[in-house]
């Protein structure tokens, strides 16, 4: 029983899934201060961004209980304006960043072979002893 578990810990799946949700939470007030920003921005041109009491309706008559499926929609909402700020916050600057450091690399020349410099070694080796190399 405590075999399995000790294999199970040990791949790399499950390290790797712990160290993301380190870091998930470490990146948390990041994501919820630049939703903050969008938001503010958003209660500033339209107003508040809540739409809790859309479609409202009681439970019973005589309690003071609604139900209200407009929390669906603003938490629907919360997630798309989080969606958008780490998407253009991070992700598309992130694939920027790759995608120059990819080109910058494309753009190097290439380094010879092993092949290749054994090759130019035994040429100037033959020259020097003023023979013609035989490969």
């Amino acid at each position: 029983m405590f075999k399995g578990f000790k294999e199970f810990i040990s791949q790399g799946n499950a390290i790797e899934l712990a160290v993301a949700v380190i870091i998930g939470g470490a990146f948390k007030p990041i994501v919820d201060n630049i939703t903050k920003v969008i938001l503010d921005i958003i209660g500033q041109i339209i107003g508040s961004p809540n739409f809790d009491s859309v479609g409202q309706f009681k439970i019973f008559q005589d309690a003071d209980s609604y139900i209200q499926p407009g929390t669906i929609i603003t938490a629907l909402v919360n997630f798309l304006l989080v969606a958008f700020a780490v998407y253009f916050a991070i992700v598309m600057p992130m694939n920027k960043l790759k995608e120059r450091m990819k080109q910058e690399e494309e753009a190097k020349p290439a380094e010879p072979t092993e092949t290749e410099i054994l090759g130019e070694i035994r040429d100037l080796l033959a020259k020097q002893a003023g023979t013609t190399p035989s490969r």
